[in-house]
């Protein structure tokens, strides 16, 4: 399916950080490029993975009598941690904390999401997601991690509506392959499936989903959740793999960090100070010439980049 899949963002570094800030232990996320059950099976012990798709799908994916695939399990909700999404740009925060409080018996969550869940898996779907909105620790986490966006976008007067995405998560639990989405009514079954069986069975069944898509639509995503593997490296004295993922973690550590901060104001003074120093040397004439430059480069560069001459990052 490598022709049909498509990646938007790296998101693996800002969903590993948001995990262990509530205080998730020796758990990480890694994007796959493709739908090879292999790729997934190499990251083993396996939890779960988190599917990005555009929302809604092109073709029907339910319909009054109950999705297109698999079953909802009505009952499910009373065993397994499930809550309805109760609002708008948490479904990611949501995909991920559904197969992490689905899998306390391998994962250590930490005391306060162990507390919370104890709390919420008394009460039915609906009230356990007013709780995810409601509690200071998700919230505070979360919105930690918005991507800070100082304009305002004023192109946007077609009167068209943006394309929107929607995350969820299937993990296997209790001998079944569930998928969480928390604008369905319940938890849907995939059938009988063991964490053995997870990376074909989710394959087939996220090859299924992706082929209702027209062929042109390439933007989705898939994360799996998995152990550290930084441990893996530990355990079999892997110098390599555990130097690449130490240096992993720093570059999401800076991803995120220039994430969360707003450099407008800063790229203002520098520019303001770049200017002055222009108009010292030759007034507006070399303010003017200094611009004329700066585009022409920016254009070389795109042109190169457009005949694959050079990687350049030019925007």
């Amino acid at each position: 399916m490598t022709s049909n899949f498509g990646l938007l963002i790296r998101r693996q570094g800002v969903f590993t950080s948001l995990i262990e800030n509530l205080g998730v232990k020796d758990v990480q996320f890694e994007e796959l490029l493709t739908l090879d059950p292999s790729e997934l099976a190499t990251l083993r012990p396996l939890y779960g993975v988190i599917f990005l798709f555009k929302y809604p799908t092109d073709r029907p994916y339910a319909t009054p009598d109950g999705p297109l695939d698999g079953s909802f399990d009505q009952n499910a909700s009373e065993q397994i941690f499930f809550a309805a999404q109760t609002i708008q740009n948490a479904c990611a925060t949501q995909a991920l904390l559904s197969v992490l409080m689905n899998k306390t018996d391998d994962v250590d969550i930490g005391t306060q999401m162990k507390d919370f869940r104890e709390f919420t898996m008394v009460l039915p779907p609906e009230f356990r997601g007013e709780a995810l909105s409601n509690s200071d620790l998700i919230r505070e986490v979360h919105n930690s991690f918005a991507r800070s966006s100082p304009f305002v976008d004023e192109t946007q007067k077609t009167g068209e509506a943006e394309d929107a995405f929607h995350f969820i998560a299937y993990t296997p639990i209790n001998g079944t392959l569930y998928e969480l989405d928390g604008l369905q009514p319940s938890p849907i079954s995939h059938g009988p499936c063991t964490t053995e069986s997870f990376p074909a069975q989710v394959v087939e069944v996220l090859q299924k989903r992706v082929a209702r898509y027209e062929a042109t639509e390439i933007r989705f995503n898939l994360l799996a959740m998995c152990r550290d593997l930084r441990i893996r490296a530990r355990d079999f004295g892997d110098e390599e793999l555990l130097a690449r993922e130490e240096r992993k973690r720093r570059d999401w550590q800076f991803e995120n960090a220039l994430r969360r901060h707003n450099f407008v104001g800063f790229a203002g003074e520098v520019l303001k100070g770049v200017v002055r120093e222009k108009l010292k040397q030759g007034g507006d004439a070399a303010v003017s010439k200094w611009v004329d430059e700066s585009l022409e480069r920016r254009k070389t560069a795109e042109k190169a980049a457009r005949r694959g001459d050079q990687d350049m990052d030019v925007d």
